[in-house]
């Protein structure tokens, strides 16, 4: 299986890229974020995803670990292929699918082409739990065995203290990316400037 691929860009545009790499031309299929990540460049590396079947093979390529490991998590969502998968890259920042999927914000989802109320809903029942575990991500997992119980007590407190918990959700992940070893207090501290 191929992880990445560096080497020099003979052409790209905002859905492909032609990647040089010891005398082969390889073509990468592209998210617009990944374009704007890579135009400006002679050389570059680019983060693989194959995509196999009895009629295709395709490569799928990415500036980040982290935004293929998002991709990698869409196309498992039952009806979302890899085209629509790219899309969604295409048109919110990783980042901000994330923020979308755990604030279960549909509207923002399915104002994505090629997504409609019921696509959108069944992403955010699918992904909402794995993205706040740390999936579709590269950071690795946000939140470690011995941090589930803190995460618990300090969504539990905050919940009391009158906030919603997809609000909760939304700040809790970027809290702890910033700080994993974060304490209740600490926790609580960073959502309640947040929130």
């Amino acid at each position: 299986m191929i992880d990445y691929i560096k080497g020099t860009i003979i052409e790209i545009n905002p859905a492909e890229l032609i990647l040089e790499c010891g005398g082969i031309g390889y073509s990468i299929l592209i998210s617009l974020q990944t374009y704007e990540a890579m135009q400006n460049q002679e050389k570059t590396v680019a983060y693989i995803h194959h995509y196999l079947r009895e009629d295709e093979e395709l490569y799928f390529g990415f500036a980040t670990k982290d935004e293929r490991e998002l991709f990698r998590l869409l196309i498992s969502v039952t009806g979302i292929g890899a085209a629509t998968a790219r899309m969604m890259l295409s048109s919110l920042t990783a980042d901000e699918l994330r923020n979308a999927i755990l604030s279960e914000d549909v509207n923002r989802l399915k104002s994505i082409k090629g997504l409609g109320v019921k696509s959108a809903q069944r992403i955010i029942l699918e992904l909402k739990d794995k993205i706040v575990k740390g999936g579709g991500s590269d950071t690795g997992v946000i939140f470690r065995q011995e941090n589930n119980a803190l995460v618990e007590e300090a969504t539990t407190a905050l919940v009391m203290l009158g906030f919603t918990k997809a609000n909760i959700n939304k700040v809790i992940p970027l809290i702890l990316k910033e700080n994993p070893s974060a304490r209740v207090e600490e926790i609580i501290k960073a959502a309640l400037k947040r929130l």
